[in-house]
């Protein structure tokens, strides 16, 4: 899917994950955490994507994630990309086809998601307050590339990275520190793998089962038959696909705070009377 498609589905999980542990869990989130844990995933449902590099002497090409912070970010996609090739060719069983880019490989498996959750949060609680901006800072910038695509084409890279800037003082100045590490790196995970699901819709699949050999190949992909595989940029995905995303954090949106707001207006007339 393209990168609109991946982060609107992130913010989608993440609200209605929100919602299901409010409803089923007891599990309370203030708007602010809710905010960024949304764009968190939201950011997280592109990071899969930095295997796809493009020209960074040119600052051109390569995947939505990868243009974010323009040079410097096309820099990073460059580096994980040969790593994710890295990978594939030192693991590679007999029937495994030859490549010569690592796209689709190790960033789209379980393993990754697991892993760069983990990291995130070992991160944010080992050095506290800094690196928890740094996080916001990266994540934000990632879905405000994904979340308001045209807009970050025309305001360019600088703009982004300003905005993200601002997002991850704002974060650092008001969210409880004590609640907000183990969200982050769940909500960094979660979001690899809602990418994940995206792309096993779309033709060719991904190696989700990897490290597991499958027929003496270890980076078998999967997903649904071509033949019925969405079209990359096509009216089920930017249509059907992006309107049920929006629908879905829309509700979720107003399942987790219509009826704290309508107890709130209720206790305030009582009080009144």
């Amino acid at each position: 899917m393209m990168g609109p498609s991946h982060a609107l589905s992130g913010s989608a999980a993440w609200l209605a994950g929100s919602w299901a542990l409010d409803q089923f869990a007891n599990v309370s989130q203030s708007p602010l955490e809710v905010a960024v844990g949304t764009a968190i995933c939201a950011g997280g449902a592109l990071l899969p994507d930095l295997d796809l590099s493009g020209k960074v002497t040119k600052n051109q090409g390569g995947a939505t994630v990868a243009r974010t912070f323009g040079v410097a970010s096309l820099f990073v996609a460059e580096v994980v990309e040969k790593f994710s090739l890295g990978v594939y060719t030192a693991t590679k069983l007999s029937r495994d086809p030859r490549r010569n880019n690592g796209h689709r490989t190790f960033t789209h498996t379980i393993p990754f998601c697991l892993l760069i959750g983990w990291g995130t949060t070992t991160l944010a609680s080992k050095y506290g307050e800094w690196a928890v901006v740094g996080i916001v800072f990266f994540m934000a910038g990632l879905a405000l590339r994904g979340l308001f695509d045209k807009w970050a084409e025309r305001a360019g890279w600088v703009i982004v990275t300003l905005a993200s800037a601002l997002i991850a003082w704002f974060t650092a100045a008001n969210l409880d520190g004590n609640r907000g590490y183990p969200l982050l790196g769940m909500a960094v995970g979660v979001g690899c793998f809602v990418h994940i699901l995206g792309d096993m819709i779309t033709k060719n699949g991904v190696p989700i089962l990897w490290p597991i050999p499958i027929k003496r190949r270890m980076w078998m992909m999967i997903g649904i038959p071509n033949k019925m595989a969405v079209k990359v940029g096509g009216k089920v995905e930017v249509v059907i696909l992006r309107t049920v995303f929006t629908a879905i954090s829309l509700l979720s949106i107003a399942g987790l705070f219509i009826p704290s707001l309508l107890e709130k207006l209720n206790l305030d007339v009582w009080a009144s009377k």
